[in-house]
């Protein structure tokens, strides 16, 4: 070695070392600036061991401030960047993370302003572009680990669930609408979308993926979920956390645990009181959970508003620790849902106070409490209850300790946020991405009617007369938790586009809902003068047309984030406006729109053919037009049942024997009386197609297993018809005799297949010992001896091959 020199310059070391004409720089971090590399100052020692050099440096007030969020984008935090009164906020001994920094939610307004670019960029010219962005990050992690006395940065969190919630990201449709695709690599691309864009912004943590079931549709964010059934779920949300992870930024699962069915699906100021019973809550409720923090090392779960058998779930060391610690080897930090913590003691009365409360979450396993208000709030309260011996240091270094880990594992000690802030311009929302919202808007479509084969329909048609509340509008494509201010394309635009020779006439022809919703839900009434003009107008244009094109659904008043329904009928005066279309004998072609199954009987009783399209995000109206007029053949299967009423739920799938038989009566055709209407209206897992797919020699091998030994299922699939199209092959599994009542059959397997005419191949399946486990009559996760039958089919209800394997002793 020729020469060694070590220089130290706003606190990072540089060492030099020349040696046989080669130069090496080794780079450390010197963020308590006390002149050495401390061990948690350097990147090449074990991540524990650099927590806990940290944590033996940190005093009480560092130890509590790394225990709560932040809020950016004007809620909380009002400076975009740092000022010098930082010095005298709390924060200035640290953070845990600061959430939703600068992406632009506030700046918005409602989302239906067309005129909202100007509005944003001009009000906050850091939101966008993105290098502005990613630079404004760099600026406030610097701050953080020059500013604060240890240096220890900040992780910035941010939703999404339906794309990066950011202004002009890449917007996806909802997660409903993504779970309708079935396609694992769909879903990695729209991970790996969103954790990229995320990255080029300079946030570190992404709130993603929905974890919950959307197990009653009068629930107002069943729009957020993937499916009612835990297998697509653990599927689909095991996909998108490794996708996220795998693009650098950290993967937090919502909502922990059993959330998703508050009491009659109330939302709003109840989120609690889920009838579920133990066996139940396992097998259904916490299976995703299990599967995707075991598989993917999901590093953040946020911990739910509701309770579980009286016990609240944000105080609940069960749920929180031996749960999710314990047994599914969770190794990240939880955040609390907002007023999770609050809601101990002022809506489930198990805290006497708010500072009690603070104690209950942090002792059950709690890490960061993340609410609308001052971190102070908790931090505070915090402090003086590990003074007053109410809270043990350990507890509190536990909680730390957690934090800690996952910044260390992000190398948010090690690097900027974003390395190259000029980068990011070529990132977010970039071509390659767009084209991933166009094929997730795509592959989310499912064919629900096509009577006498109506669609595709004919590019060489002259007049289209296109109507209805969804068919112009912007709002449902984005959403609070995911992309908004992109360019978006509507249905009525994308007919407009596959049909540029074509006359499309437009007209309203009904509102979202009318001037007396929601209370018309349970009274309704004939439309108002208003009302009737609209349809008129609508019935006037109609006569003249080839085709109508009717695109209904739901507001976002109506979906989402504390909007339930007591209906799942189309609101206000949609089916009047389907009525007066039908009545003129032209075709009549509907579209969906909504964040939820919906009970359309009149829509498949009356309309020529039905496409749902959810809520389908940038690309959204694109897709429908190219799959109406035949460019896009639908290929999606429905993730939830749509009921035929209301009065039926809870109808979905898994189901236990006969528990979903009779739900209601109807006359006879037979003239022999009142006989019972069994059935959903669309089951799970069900969609059609514009070609013909046959199934064909099944094999299972081997036919005989000792519990936990493997088989193998195939299967033959042929698109007999006459066009390309995608095929799901699901696979649903029955265990004929068991200890307990289980369910009729569980889905085990699927795969989406794309053939052309006359195409085939061959699909393989593999079930192994968590596929056939239930939870025996001795509360016991054990394979049980006995027959097993293999179901392959199209739908949960149509089933196309069988085959038969046994458990022996």
């Amino acid at each position: 070695m020729k020469a060694a020199k070590l220089f130290f310059k706003k606190g990072f070391f540089w060492l030099t070392v020349l040696s046989v004409g080669c130069l090496f720089r080794l780079e450390g971090a010197d963020l308590n600036r006390n002149g050495k590399v401390d061990p948690y100052e350097d990147s090449a020692r074990p991540v524990e061991d650099r927590i806990e050099d940290l944590l033996g440096q940190m005093t009480l007030e560092e130890k509590t401030c790394q225990l709560a969020t932040l809020y950016g984008t004007g809620r909380v935090l009002k400076d975009r960047l740092p000022t010098p009164s930082w010095k005298q906020e709390i924060w200035k001994d640290g953070i845990a993370n600061i959430d939703e920094q600068l992406n632009g939610v506030p700046e918005l307004g409602p989302a239906s302003k067309r005129n909202f670019r100007t509005q944003v960029e001009t009000i906050n010219p850091l939101v966008w572009p993105p290098s502005s962005h990613a630079k404004a990050l760099n600026e406030i992690q610097d701050w953080f680990k020059t500013q604060t006395r240890l240096g220890i940065p900040a992780d910035f969190t941010n939703e999404g669930i339906r794309g990066l919630a950011h202004y002009r990201s890449t917007a996806f449709p909802s997660q409903q609408g993504v779970g309708a695709s079935w396609n694992r690599e769909l879903v990695r691309k729209i991970g790996e979308v969103t954790g990229k864009e995320a990255r080029a912004l300079g946030y570190t943590h992404v709130y993603s993926p929905v974890l919950d079931l959307s197990r009653d549709p009068r629930w107002g964010r069943v729009a957020e979920c993937y499916s009612e059934d835990p297998y697509l779920v653990s599927e689909l949300g095991l996909v998108q956390a490794q996708a996220l992870r795998a693009a650098g930024v950290a993967s937090t699962g919502k909502h922990f645990a059993v959330y998703s069915i508050p009491k009659g699906g109330r939302d709003g100021e109840a989120r609690t009181d889920p009838h579920v019973a133990p066996r139940e809550m396992e097998t259904l409720y916490l299976w995703p959970w299990e599967r995707v923090i075991r598989a993917s090392g999901m590093q953040g779960v946020m911990s739910s508003y509701n309770d579980y058998d009286g016990v609240p779930i944000s105080g609940s060391k069960e749920f929180l620790t031996t749960i999710l610690r314990q047994r599914f080897g969770f190794r990240g930090y939880v955040v609390s849902d907002s007023d999770a913590v609050e809601y101990l003691a002022s809506k489930h009365h198990v805290a006497a106070d708010y500072k009690e409360a603070c104690r209950q979450y942090l002792e059950a396993g709690g890490n960061v409490r993340t609410e609308f208000n001052s971190p102070s709030k908790f931090i505070l309260p915090v402090r003086e209850l590990v003074k007053e011996g109410k809270l043990s240091e350990t507890v509190l270094n536990d909680r730390v300790r957690d934090v800690l880990r996952v910044k260390f594992e992000l190398g948010l000690f090690d690097r900027p946020p974003v390395a190259d802030p000029a980068q990011s311009d070529a990132v977010v929302h970039c071509a390659a991405h767009a084209e991933v919202a166009k094929d997730a808007a795509r592959q989310s479509l499912v064919l629900l009617k096509n009577s006498k084969d109506i669609l595709p329909l004919a590019k060489s048609v002259k007049r289209v007369f296109v109507c209805g509340p969804a068919a112009d509008e912007y709002d449902t494509s984005v959403g609070r938790y995911g992309s908004f201010g992109g360019e978006v394309i509507s249905v009525l635009a994308g007919v407009k586009k596959i049909l540029p020779d074509a006359e499309v006439v437009y007209r309203l022809g009904c509102e979202y809902q009318d001037e007396r919703w929601p209370l018309s839900e349970i009274l309704p009434e004939p439309p108002s003068s208003s009302a009737q003009a609209l349809l008129d107008e609508a019935v006037k244009a109609a006569q003249s047309a080839e085709v109508v094109i009717v695109v209904l659904g739901e507001s976002r008043a109506m979906a989402g984030e504390s909007k339930t329904r007591t209906s799942l009928d189309l609101p206000g005066h949609q089916n009047d406006l389907l009525r007066v279309l039908v009545k003129t004998g032209k075709p009549v072609v509907a579209v969906l729109l909504n964040g939820r199954s919906l009970s359309v009987n009149l829509l498949e009783e009356k309309a020529s053919a039905i496409l749902e399209a959810w809520y389908p995000g940038e690309y959204g109206g694109m897709a429908v037009a190219e799959a109406l007029f035949g460019d896009v053949n639908p290929g999606g299967k429905l993730p939830v049942t749509f009921p035929r009423s209301v009065g039926q739920i809870e109808f979905n799938f898994p189901a236990k024997p006969k528990s979903q038989a009779g739900m209601g009566k109807k006359d006879d055709p037979n003239g022999a009386g009142d006989c019972l209407i069994e059935g959903a209206l669309y089951p799970f897992g069900y969609g059609l197609s514009y070609t013909d797919f046959t199934y064909s020699s099944v094999k299972v091998q081997p036919t005989k297993i000792q519990a936990g030994q493997e088989v193998v299922v195939s299967i033959e699939v042929k698109n007999s018809g006459k066009r390309e199209g995608d095929e799901v092959v699901q696979l649903y599994l029955k265990d004929l005799l068991s200890s307990v009542t289980t369910y009729e059959k569980v889905l085990r397997g699927f795969e989406r297949v794309r053939l052309k005419p006359g195409e085939k191949k061959t699909l393989t399946f593999s079930l192994g010992r968590q596929d056939m486990e239930l939870i025996d009559i001795n509360n016991l996760r054990t394979v049980e001896p006995g027959e097993f039958v293999v179901e392959l089919g199209s739908s949960s209800t149509d089933i196309r091959q069988s085959a038969q394997f046994q458990v022996v002793p």
